[in-house]
């Protein structure tokens, strides 16, 4: 895909959505961290139903500590992979008060450095609750950026890395989110809204599905 090309997608998503958010929902950066490890193999509305009452006794790493992990599954045993995960939670509030006095770290080998948080969950973080021009790949942009064309790459770090070089500086802060939404309600994964989709006549993808 030429650099013009690119740069048109990129001015179209930020026309239709200046100012794109996470859909989970947070108010911390330690909520956000909590959710994004929660959110792994779960969806953002599955995860928002259990931190409306996890948060409410625990949001922070004090709280969360003193909630346990017994605590905690009690709270998120409607996501998948809740045992595991009240585990990490607990576990990454006790390093966070031991290691980093109860704040989030902002950098990617310290938030790394927590179990449960790996290179997306990190870069997530970093972009959402710091700002940071990251681009943490899931299943929806990888497809996006490869059925595309905007950044194709054999794995998630490949394309991580491609969409950081050839994603133009203006747009890189809100890409991660205007790419995730767009894989999540217009490009999805077996039926993809082609017809309704702003950036049809620049994508690269040739089976583009037509109006019934």
């Amino acid at each position: 895909m030429n650099p013009g090309k690119r740069r048109e997608i990129f001015e179209r998503f930020r026309a239709a959505n200046p100012h794109p958010k996470t859909e989970l929902a947070y108010r911390t950066p330690f909520e956000l961290l909590v959710s994004v490890v929660l959110s792994a193999q779960a969806t953002d509305k599955s995860v928002n139903l259990a931190t409306a009452q996890l948060f409410q006794v625990a949001n922070t790493p004090e709280t969360m500590v003193k909630l346990g992990e017994a605590g905690v599954m009690e709270y998120i045993k409607t996501i998948g992979l809740y045992r595991n995960k009240a585990k990490n939670i607990v576990e990454l509030s006790r390093l966070l008060i031991q290691n980093f006095k109860s704040e989030i770290p902002r950098t990617r080998e310290e938030l790394e450095s927590l179990p449960g948080v790996g290179r997306k969950t990190a870069n997530v973080v970093l972009n959402v609750a710091f700002g940071q021009p990251t681009m943490a790949v899931d299943t929806h942009i990888f497809r996006v950026a490869n059925r595309t064309g905007i950044a194709p790459g054999k794995d998630p770090l490949e394309v991580e890395q491609k969409l950081l070089r050839f994603v133009p500086p203006e747009f890189l802060l809100h890409a991660h989110h205007w790419l995730i939404l767009h894989g999540r309600y217009v490009c999805v994964a077996r039926n993809p809204k082609c017809p309704a989709c702003l950036i049809r006549d620049l994508c690269e993808f040739r089976p583009k599905t037509k109006k019934a």
